[in-house]
């Protein structure tokens, strides 16, 4: 595997958008061309190397190709948005959109993120080892789907919002999630490691939930049905199992209503 470095030395002013910067269009082209690569500043387009110094040349393929950033990147947002393969490090703080609609490959971020990371995103992996910000592996606004595969994985807390309208993958919160988890989930797995706000599983009809903490605020639409043990997360415990949420419609599968399954820790 190739790798690119790009180093931050002429910090923006503005946010920076950074959606060009994958693997996919960083593969084949040399450091001089990368350097030309479009990104933008408010409206102002300019290229890449106005900001970056860019070190090292991509490989023959998005597969092959592992991209470095380096320098404080708090700034520069939709890093890896859409991105098919490869790899990208981010080696501190990262802005919004990370990983937005992703479909493989692999990034790590080794501090913190802002909000919308992991939006729509259909595969492959996004870890943050500090936190994340709001509408985690969400749907982007005014739209129906949010993530339908992959893995998202969080050492600390994420905000509100975390995989509203999730239909697929799995996310993993090491620590504390805000308020409206997995509202309107038709499917995937939301496990937090930590406590939970509230409002977690609302108009969920599909998929799980499990808190290993506790929940501040339980909806009522949730119903205990059992006690069960399960290795979740690489963790083996018992937890209470609830379905719900009874106030919506849910799916017929073989003459039996589809329900969303919570697990919260005894």
């Amino acid at each position: 595997m190739k790798t690119v470095t790009i180093t931050l030395v002429n910090p923006p002013e503005l946010y920076l958008e950074g959606q060009n910067i994958t693997p996919d269009n960083v593969a084949g082209k040399t450091a001089a061309e990368i350097a030309t690569l479009d990104v933008w500043e408010g409206k102002q387009k300019s290229p890449l190397g106005k900001y970056f110094t860019v070190s090292g040349n991509g490989g023959a393929t998005a597969a092959d190709t592992k991209i470095v950033f380096r320098g404080d990147c708090t700034r520069v947002k939709r890093i890896g948005q859409q991105m098919t393969a490869g790899e990208i490090v981010v080696e501190g703080n990262a802005d919004m959109y990370i990983g937005g609609w992703m479909k493989g490959g692999k990034i790590h971020v080794k501090g913190n993120v802002d909000s919308f990371c992991g939006i729509g995103m259909e595969g492959g992996e996004l870890i943050v080892d500090g936190n994340a910000g709001h509408h985690l592996g969400s749907s982007p606004r005014g739209e129906w789907r949010g993530m339908q595969g992959g893995l998202i994985r969080v050492a600390g807390d994420a905000g509100n919002d975390t995989a509203t309208f999730i239909n697929g993958g799995t996310i993993i919160i090491g620590g504390n999630a805000d308020i409206h988890v997995s509202t309107h989930g038709e499917g995937g797995t939301v496990i937090i490691k930590g406590n939970a706000k509230g409002r977690v599983g609302g108009q969920m009809v599909k998929g799980d939930i499990y808190v290993f903490g506790t929940i501040e605020n339980p909806l009522p639409g949730f119903q205990r049905v059992g006690e069960v043990e399960q290795e979740v997360a690489g963790e083996k415990a018992c937890f209470i199992h609830h379905v719900g949420d009874l106030g919506e419609r849910h799916p017929i599968a073989k003459g039996k209503a589809v329900y969303a399954n919570l697990y919260t820790r005894i």
